[in-house]
């Protein structure tokens, strides 16, 4: 491949630029949750987002029909998805927005382990003490017994657990599944499942919120459309630790428009998340490292997103 459909540089510029659009896209759902009922959010924002996502899926030559060739494993996974965004969704509107990035963070910890216990991925003593290391943060970002664990700190990390559940499967079928296919399903479930609930929470919009709510779905196909192409001309373990980058934008959004500054343990607790976090990506990176690698083949582990480009296959000796 030349130098020029293959730049480090350039695909984690793009993928800066992606996380820094889905914190926009996220900070645009906290302020329409002042209003409007997460059902009706997720409904107008994929709505609003259908349409472009259909024609690019339209645009790829390779698909012939939208026909699953693993049907139940694309139903579960398109219920973990709804359930992913509508939790993760609420999560945004009632509590801080780095609170919510430091829970979401969680979900490639979670993918890993959940690829050795379901999928037989070769998850050996440094990743599982990564994980563990990653779950204290957790544990100090919630500090249950000192502060009030809300149904907010519960969605974030539902949405985390089920963001991860539906990576794994996406992991199990992903070299036989088209992507158009790992798209397309969840996103009618999503719409089909807001539509059966809206008319128990629809509030009427003025122009300037419908434009809201379509921005919210423009936001998720714009970034998607970036970090599908960073993937493309960059390494995974160069573009996956850009996922980080939101809860500095979150912190910024927060402070500048929401009057939320996150507290001291929030801070060390983020960061304890995201260096374990950084750590498997960087263990997974290396040559050495078996082939199984759960968080390179899920570098995307976003609730509203289909699935990343794979990482090419490597020969190695299976030593972690």
């Amino acid at each position: 491949m030349s130098d020029a459909h293959n730049s480090p540089v350039r695909g984690l510029g793009f993928a800066f630029a992606a996380f820094a659009v889905f914190a926009t896209h996220d900070a645009v759902i906290k302020a329409l949750g002042v209003n409007f009922s997460v059902f009706q959010i997720i409904f107008f924002a994929m709505l609003f987002a259908f349409v472009p996502m259909s024609v690019l899926m339209l645009a790829d030559k390779q698909v012939d029909n939208f026909r699953p060739r693993h049907p139940w494993l694309i139903l579960l996974r398109s219920v973990t998805t709804v359930i992913a965004m509508s939790t993760a969704f609420y999560a945004f509107t009632v509590l801080p927005l780095a609170e919510v990035y430091a829970l979401l963070f969680a979900t490639p910890l979670l993918i890993t382990a959940m690829s050795a216990v379901l999928l037989g991925e070769t998850v050996r003593a440094q990743r599982w003490a990564a994980v563990l290391v990653g779950l204290i943060g957790v544990m100090i970002v919630l500090r249950p017994g000192v502060t009030q664990i809300t149904f907010g700190h519960i969605c974030a990390l539902v949405a985390a657990l089920c963001s991860s559940f539906g990576s794994v499967i996406m992991r199990k079928i992903g070299s036989e599944e088209r992507t158009a296919v790992m798209i397309l399903y969840p996103m009618l479930s999503s719409i089909i499942f807001m539509a059966l609930m809206l008319p128990f929470v629809y509030r009427p919009m003025d122009v300037a919120e419908l434009g809201l709510f379509a921005s919210v779905g423009v936001l998720s196909v714009a970034a998607q459309v970036m970090i599908i192409a960073a993937y493309r001309i960059a390494p995974a373990a160069v573009v996956a630790p850009s996922q980080y980058s939101q809860i500095l934008w979150a912190t910024l959004f927060g402070v500048l428009f929401f009057e939320e500054l996150p507290d001291m343990w929030v801070g060390v607790g983020a960061s304890i998340i995201i260096a374990s976090g950084v750590f498997i990506v960087w263990r997974e990176s290396r040559p050495s490292v078996s082939i199984r690698l759960p968080l390179l083949r899920n570098a995307n582990p976003r609730y509203d997103t289909g699935p990343s480009p794979q990482p090419k296959h490597r020969q190695n000796d299976g030593n972690d």
